[in-house]
């Protein structure tokens, strides 16, 4: 079973990279540098950045699951 959670973990992990670099720039930071300042200042209101958003929650909320079951896997290990 860690095996499983562990693997899950790595995959939502290396997911979550992904869709966080996805984001549009809020100001400043890393964001700017790619070329995301020449974007309009409406920040979030397309369907597409919603999507993202929702997906990106539901992704967190899975990797956070994997590390809270880890812990319990591992913590009650005889």
């Amino acid at each position: 079973m860690t095996i499983v959670f562990t693997i899950l973990l790595v995959l939502t992990s290396i997911f979550m990279i992904g869709l966080i670099l996805l984001h549009k720039g809020r100001g400043g930071g890393l964001s700017d540098m790619f070329g995301g300042g020449v974007s309009s200042s409406l920040g979030g209101s397309s369907v597409a950045e919603k999507n993202l958003d929702r997906i990106t929650i539901g992704i967190g909320v899975i990797w956070f699951a994997c590390i809270v079951a880890l812990g319990l896997i591992l913590a009650y290990q005889n």
